[in-house]
């Protein structure tokens, strides 16, 4: 997206403050317990071609509000699943929050429980992100801000927030919160994998004058343990981190870019770029030999259209999640610009999102082109 009591820490835990910054990460080595790349492809090759969206219930500004227990919405999550089936989706990507565990951990592992089988009634399976570097770095939990109007994605909150991403007390929370999803459901073929952290190298601009300093190199040694943590669970599903800006040839890429390649099962990316642009992205990552998918992409009024992107996505065997599925709260129909601006109108265009508040779709040549290709196997 472009966009407490004192704990007693086990020793790996607490060697996080000695790990270099994203200057120096480390490099995936033999005792990592990365796949290797014919299992993620032979995984791959089961799931078939995987198409979807980035999931948030109209009704929620943030995946606080969406899995906080008085805001989950059952009815509203197993409705507009339905809508995303109907357009051909076999997956969503989701996003957790530290929080929601910290706060009520049996509460959040049941309403996990019960969106896993909902999306499973739906053939959906979820890609679950843990943690965010983009938007809000002031997390709060309880009753959500209403959304800015007129502006894109008002109330998304980075995970964790600046008040507890190097807080040694709260590490431990923080490796409960991997560890315990990811063990809740390690076996559970309804789950598609794990992508632990959105854009870690991600500035949020937008919140530059509250950002902490050094979150940055916060994020950079954090990271590596949270592969740590997630690994250690030995989950049947892939881990993965995705990359979204710079360079990814071999030789070219930022420290944080290769860590993410070098660590992930299998390869994700953001694109908000045209068609031609999304494939030389595929072609950057094409050498690595495994799997890929697009976790992000859609911004119509940059050339991210369905009807460009989702045929090249298609013809390579790359799967593919628009942001955004159903237009509400989080208004990311706005484009990124309206936190320059805020719109008094709706654009004539949308930047992002799919379906209108009712289901219906905002374009029928988007329909027509997702039941298309969703229905066709093989490449076009």
């Amino acid at each position: 997206m472009h966009r407490r009591t004192a704990l007693k820490l086990p020793l790996a835990l607490a060697a996080a403050a000695a790990l270099p910054a994203m200057s120096a990460m480390p490099s995936a080595g033999a005792d990592t317990g990365r796949w290797p790349a014919d299992r993620a492809n032979a995984w791959y090759q089961a799931q078939g071609w995987l198409v979807g969206a980035n999931f948030i219930t109209s009704t929620a500004i943030n995946q606080i509000e969406m899995f906080q227990a008085g805001t989950y919405d059952p009815r509203r999550i197993d409705a507009e699943l339905g809508a995303a089936r109907l357009l051909g989706f076999n997956t969503v990507r989701v996003f957790l929050h530290d929080l929601l565990w910290a706060q009520d951990r049996g509460g959040f592992q049941s309403r996990l429980a019960q969106f896993v089988g909902l999306s499973a009634n739906h053939g959906i399976k979820p890609l679950f992100v843990f943690f965010d570097s983009c938007w809000d770095p002031y997390p709060r939990l309880g009753a959500q801000r209403a959304p800015r109007p007129g502006v894109h994605n008002s109330g998304w909150v980075q995970s964790p927030g600046a008040e507890r991403i190097a807080d040694p007390r709260y590490r431990q929370v923080l490796y409960d919160y991997v560890t315990g999803v990811i063990g809740q459901f390690r076996n559970d073929q309804r789950v598609l994998g794990w992508d632990l952290w959105n854009e870690p190298d991600n500035p949020a601009g937008q919140y530059r004058s509250v950002e902490r300093k050094d979150k940055q190199q916060q994020v950079g040694a954090l990271l590596p343990l949270v592969f740590q943590w997630a690994r250690s669970v030995n989950p049947a599903q892939p881990l993965t981190s995705g990359v979204w800006q710079g360079s990814w040839g071999s030789g070219d890429r930022s420290a944080m870019s290769g860590f993410q390649l070098d660590n992930s099962d299998i390869i994700t990316f953001h694109s908000y770029g045209t068609p031609d642009q999304f494939e030389a992205r595929i072609g950057e990552l094409a050498p690595l030999g495994r799997p890929i998918l697009c976790t992000e992409y859609l911004a119509r009024t940059l050339g991210s259209t369905i009807e460009g992107v989702l045929p090249v996505a298609k013809r390579h065997n790359v799967g593919a999640y628009t942001w955004g599925l159903v237009a509400g709260k989080t208004q990311t129909y706005f484009p990124w610009d309206s936190w320059s601006h805020p719109y008094k109108t709706l654009p004539k265009v949308w930047f992002s999102d799919l379906l209108q508040p009712d289901g219906r779709p905002y374009r029928d040549s988007e329909y027509q082109t997702l039941r298309k290709l969703t229905s066709t196997p093989g490449a076009t």
